[in-house]
């Protein structure tokens, strides 16, 4: 029973630090009109600044995989935070283009990690049962940081300048370093449930891999649908529904509180089906489907008064956050915990290089007169597709006693 309530006390504490993630991630979306008060933003320069956070993320992301998988969660996740939070306050002494940049860059490096991290925890932690369940309430920290962000946002800038936000979220994430060191000592590797002795899939073995390479390709497009409407979405209501920084702090954040539930909901059912007695290939792929068949109603968001835009907005992020966190525990699924946080960063570089290519296309499309119908009708295609690719290069999803130890031993021994 202890062993458990440690278990579930490192998800509450890793959920918080992705909150913390999206929090700062958001702040420079729903701060961007008061922002641009100081520092003119137009179009392709606000997609620039997203661009330079997703390069560096995408990169980070597999860097900081194996960067876990060689030091460690507990240290990994303590270099990572604090790296991601001074980059966050950086941004606040920004006083043009070039500085938001680099600060854009420098965050992107930090929180690339995240997602790694919080695989290794599921994979160390939590029995192969209660996975899916664990990444639904870590990826729902997700929409707390982004539920959290419009109203808190509007806030700060109502009290004061907008520099202080950033030197706000940036305190925020130091003090849950230091958190995290105190209550992580001595517990990681010595008390996990299901630590693997197996060797290391070697790197360029897993990128040659199918099934990697289907993750990674759903990955690229599923992200590039997401990042778009977690960065775009605020500026979609202040450019095409004429909201101001008041009106955005009221509504903003119901798609993001949608896509919390959808996080939670989804891991809980394909828990919930795996404990049944289905299996693990249904259980996934069939909670996986699901959340994609959601994404299409977005093409609709154009043509529908605002608070009917908004349900449909919510719609998607609950789908798009369900799926997220699916795809995001198979690695723990279906690899040893050895590669866990490698495969995590690799389908998370998919991801956000996903999310950097469609966020300049789009922010082309607009700055040249498509309007947002028409990257809408794009980015509500992308999930479906995603699963179609999971479908044709996964194969049969069975743990790694089975896939690894038994018909992929020529593989691990490589």
């Amino acid at each position: 029973m202890r062993q458990n309530s440690r278990a579930w006390y490192f998800v509450g504490l890793v959920t918080i630090a992705i909150a913390i993630s999206y929090f700062d991630r958001q702040t420079l979306p729903v701060a961007v009109a008061a922002i641009q008060r100081n520092i003119p933003i137009s179009d392709p320069q606000f997609a620039s600044l997203q661009a330079a956070f997703l390069i560096s993320y995408a990169l980070l992301y597999v860097g900081g995989g194996k960067l876990l998988d060689s030091i460690g969660t507990r240290f990994g996740f303590a270099i990572i935070m604090a790296w991601w939070s001074m980059a966050c306050s950086l941004q606040g002494l920004a006083h043009g283009l070039t500085v938001l940049l680099l600060a854009r860059f420098l965050l992107g490096m930090g929180e690339g990690g995240a997602f790694p991290a919080a695989t290794r925890v599921i994979a160390e932690w939590l029995p192969v049962h209660h996975r899916a369940t664990g990444m639904g309430i870590i990826n729902a920290g997700t929409a707390i940081g982004s539920v959290l962000a419009p109203p808190l946002i509007g806030l700060i800038l109502w009290l004061g300048n907008w520099r202080y936000m950033f030197f706000i979220a940036g305190a925020l994430g130091l003090l849950w370093t230091l958190w995290w060191m105190a209550s992580y000592r001595g517990q990681q590797q010595s008390s996990a449930i299901e630590q693997k002795s197996a060797p290391s899939i070697p790197w360029l073995k897993l990128i040659t891999q199918k099934r990697v390479i289907g993750l990674v390709a759903a990955k690229f497009l599923s992200d590039a649908a997401w990042y778009f409407y977690l960065f775009w979405f605020p500026k979609y209501l202040y450019d095409a529904r004429g909201f101001d920084i008041k009106h955005v702090s009221y509504f903003a954040w119901i798609p993001y509180a949608a896509s919390g539930v959808g996080s939670f909901l989804g891991g809980w059912f394909s828990s919930r089906l795996l404990q049944s007695g289905h299996s693990l290939n249904f259980s996934r792929k069939l909670a996986l489907g699901l959340s994609a068949a959601l994404m299409p109603v977005v093409i609709l968001v154009t043509h529908v008064p605002i608070t009917l835009a908004i349900v449909l907005f919510s719609i998607a992020f609950f789908g798009q956050q369900s799926w997220s966190g699916l795809v995001m525990t198979l690695p723990a699924d279906v690899f040893p915990l050895s590669s866990v946080g490698s495969v995590a960063g690799l389908i998370g570089f998919g991801g956000a290089i996903g999310g950097a290519i469609f966020g300049v296309v789009a922010g082309q499309l607009l700055h040249h007169g498509a309007g947002y119908g028409t990257v809408f009708a794009l980015a509500g295609s992308f999930h479906l597709i995603a699963f179609g690719i999971i479908l044709i290069t996964s194969g049969v999803l069975r743990t790694p006693d089975t896939n690894f130890y038994n018909n992929e031993k020529t593989l691990v021994s490589l």
